[in-house]
């Protein structure tokens, strides 16, 4: 399975592993299985970590998520037109950019997007999210 990862759902495995819900933390885990992240996903990290929301335990964010992405086995689903296209097209209720770049993404790509946000697992028109 393809599984693309939402931005809080890689901070826990970093920072809080034990809000993984059981079956992502085992789908992460599970060999089989690739791991995808979107560039969204670390802008929003960044982001994050500007405004304090977030804290990486670090002076230079960058060099930390350079080090992660390097010791991660992680593909990337990089930005395209198709994506951002899509990104506006999408039936959602929210309007925050980087989920709908998110979820554009793993419509995109063929992802399955693993996310703890309830408002996207109840808006899943598509039948995208990780349900577990």
């Amino acid at each position: 399975m393809n599984l693309l990862l939402d931005t809080h759902i890689l901070l826990w495995s970093f920072f809080e592993p034990e809000k993984l819900p059981g079956k992502i933390k085992e789908a992460m885990e599970n060999d089989s299985n690739t791991l995808w992240l979107s560039p969204i996903t670390i802008w929003e990290i960044l982001v994050l970590h500007s405004k304090r929301q977030i804290e990486l335990k670090t002076d230079d964010p960058v060099k930390w998520i350079k080090g992660k992405l390097k010791s991660l086995p992680f593909k990337e689903a990089p930005l395209n037109h198709e994506v951002a296209i899509k990104s506006r097209t999408l039936e959602l209720p929210q309007q925050d950019p980087a989920d709908r770049f998110l979820m554009a993404t793993a419509i995109v790509y063929d992802l399955s997007f693993v996310t703890a946000d309830r408002q996207m697992l109840k808006n899943d028109e598509h039948g995208i999210c990780f349900q577990y």
